[in-house]
């Protein structure tokens, strides 16, 4: 979701369980990995998918393009599945939830910023791809929610209670049913960005925002 900043978040350096669990192994092992390894990695990754696809892209593709061992990529990424959902989640990572002062300008940045970054053609590429594989791998899907989709739901909760601080939406009562809103307001936003954006083809206009934070705020505001 959006005003797109081009650097990543601050709990993003390389990204996601998988390159931090590894790091910290490595560490484990004495010798410190680096980060400027990691970047070059995922950012191969990113460009081989584009090129190459799913089914054409290799670790040694990737080996090759990023600069480094075989034996370097596996030490971190044991499989392709890990690799690439690690390559599409940092990509995410870019994506901040601001406090501007009102829960509309806070979902109208986000969208905004999540609609920029889908217009990149790496992220579609690598999106595409990992859904497409993803129908037929029930694992590599699960992989998928635990790396991208569910730490992205931080935005949500961000934005939720940064409005409940200021008094635009109820505080909780619930732990579940507030989890649950969670999830729909998620749901609404990515599914409906990521279908006018990858499957519609349409602009993401800020006319087209205003008019989609309106239809979200309804029933989260409604007394």
């Amino acid at each position: 979701m959006p005003a797109a900043q081009p650097s990543a978040s601050p709990d993003c350096t390389v990204r996601g369980s998988t390159v931090q669990e590894g790091a910290s192994a490595s560490r484990a092992k004495g010798r410190p990995r680096s980060a400027a390894a990691d970047l070059a990695i995922l950012d191969a990754t990113r460009e081989t998918l584009a090129e190459l696809g799913w089914g054409g892209l290799t670790m040694g593709h990737v080996a090759t393009r990023a600069k480094v061992a075989k034996t370097t990529l596996y030490r971190r990424w044991p499989s392709k599945n890990e690799l690439v959902v690690d390559a599409v989640a940092s990509l995410f990572d870019e994506l901040v939830m601001p406090d501007l002062g009102s829960l509309r300008s806070d979902i109208q940045a986000v969208v905004t910023q999540f609609a920029d970054l889908l217009a990149r053609p790496e992220t579609q590429a690598a999106l595409l791809a990992l859904f497409a594989e993803g129908t037929r791998d029930p694992q590599l899907r699960r992989r998928i929610r635990e790396a991208i989709v569910d730490p992205q739901k931080r935005l949500v909760r961000q934005g939720r209670a940064a409005a409940q601080a200021r008094g635009e939406l109820e505080p909780d009562t619930d732990a579940e049913s507030a989890r649950e809103e969670v999830d729909i307001i998620f749901d609404t936003i990515a599914g409906t960005v990521e279908h006018r954006v990858l499957v519609s083809g349409e602009p993401i206009t800020a006319e087209w925002t205003s008019r989609f934070t309106d239809l979200l705020l309804g029933p989260l505001t409604a007394a």
